[in-house]
């Protein structure tokens, strides 16, 4: 079932890109990043991250590569709990130079009581034809 759900995943990845210009189809991938950390779709992460990968989290209080990532969402699917509601990204910017693009936004993340708003940058690389993530920077924006 969950091979099943990968592949549906990645042919409506792919399909989707048909006839998209770069910047739709990153941006397509980077909801596909929400959406994986959402439900902890560990297949789908472990095609997404480059083997570089990097995490920045809020105030460097945590930094975590491809195999921390992994690790959370295969203890998620496990039964660790996992406090996270929903995720909503917004406001996205998409930068390309060459085979490297940077994607900024912001995501609202409801883990409850009170839901947080993330600024983030996103680093993906064009590596043998697929864009990878490379790097992820998050950071929480005060409540004013």
């Amino acid at each position: 079932m969950k091979f099943l759900s990968l592949l549906l995943t990645l042919l409506l990845i792919s399909y989707s890109s048909m006839g998209q210009t770069t910047q739709e189809q990153l941006l397509e991938l980077d909801k596909s990043w929400e959406k994986a950390l959402l439900n902890s779709e560990v297949a789908i992460l472990e095609e997404l991250l480059a083997e570089e990968f990097i995490w920045v989290h809020n105030h460097a209080s945590q930094i975590d590569g491809k195999a921390e990532a992994l690790s959370r969402a295969k203890r998620i699917r496990a039964g660790q709990q996992d406090d996270t509601r929903n995720r909503s990204a917004r406001e996205h910017q998409v930068v390309l130079l060459g085979q490297t693009a940077v994607v900024t936004g912001f995501t609202l993340v409801d883990r409850g009581p009170q839901p947080t708003n993330y600024h983030f940058m996103r680093t993906y690389a064009l590596v043998e034809g697929k864009w990878k993530l490379l790097a992820n920077h998050t950071m929480a924006i005060p409540e004013e």
